[in-house]
């Protein structure tokens, strides 16, 4: 008897989505989910704008078309505030994009100092200095980016152990000075750092709330998922895909941990 439910795609350019996978599972336990990475192109934060949006849209219409999934998430921060309305033109599904958790960071600071940890592609955008106004307008904001932080993510669930002096050393200009030294929340703006969260708090000495989407993600999931009639759902096991020849035994076992019990390459 086939099941029924709902199919999802979780995309991201590297294993930085399974972060939003793992509060996906926590609140939808029963939907069929579908990874993609695209690895061939990762990372994105030193990707253009241009770039992005003339990769982004023609590949996520193609990869809907070949796993037809119910929704899309777009598991990635800078991919989401480059390309997420013209990956919305060109996919026939619901997308939810990821938003650095900007305002709730901003509600919970005491101290009114927060910091925002992302990649370049993704702290450089009008979209973070807008959701700074909106949000955050009584807030001293600190602003870093890091590819090393992708980096060192990746480098985690392939099995090796975390540099923690490049931890150290990308973190440390959020609490220089002394709006640094107030800074009392640090907003994980890259869907990799919550991955880190473990390590990024044992390399600071003041007590700091590491804050991400991942949550916000999950229910906003829940709720598109409420007006979609659920269907039969594939009789395969869930699988992770990536974009690229990378798909050694070791980052197989990376995403069969987050519950893809198959991993397949794709050639472009």
């Amino acid at each position: 008897m086939s099941k029924i439910g709902h199919h999802v795609l979780v995309f991201d350019s590297g294993v930085g989505g399974l972060s939003v996978v793992s509060e996906i599972r926590a609140r939808l336990p029963q939907a069929f989910l579908s990874y993609v990475a695209d690895d061939e192109f990762r990372p994105y934060g030193n990707k253009s704008e241009a770039q992005l949006r003339a990769r982004l849209p023609e590949l996520l219409a193609s990869l809907t078309e070949m796993l037809n999934p119910d929704a899309l998430v777009i598991a990635c921060n800078t991919a989401s505030t480059t390309a997420l309305p013209s990956i919305r033109a060109a996919v026939g599904i619901p997308v939810i994009g990821v938003v650095p958790a900007i305002k709730p960071a901003a509600e919970r600071s005491r101290t009114k100092a927060i910091g925002v940890l992302g990649t370049p592609g993704t702290v450089r955008r009008s979209y973070v200095d807008d959701l700074i106004a909106d949000f955050a307008p009584d807030c001293q904001v600190l602003l870093k980016g890091s590819t090393r932080l992708v980096a060192e993510a990746e480098a985690k669930l392939a099995g090796r152990p975390v540099n923690l002096d490049v931890l150290r050393e990308e973190i440390a200009p959020l609490f220089e000075g002394r709006i640094g030294a107030d800074v009392d929340g640090v907003v994980l703006a890259c869907t990799h750092f919550p991955l880190l969260r473990k390590e990024l708090r044992s390399v600071v000495r003041q007590s700091v709330n590491w804050i991400d989407s991942g949550e916000a993600i999950a229910r906003r999931l829940d709720d598109v998922l409420s007006d979609i009639p659920v269907r039969a759902l594939p009789h395969h096991a869930q699988m992770a895909f990536l974009v690229g020849p990378d798909t050694d035994t070791v980052r197989a076992k990376a995403f069969s941990d987050y519950g893809f019990a198959r991993t397949i390459g794709l050639l472009e």
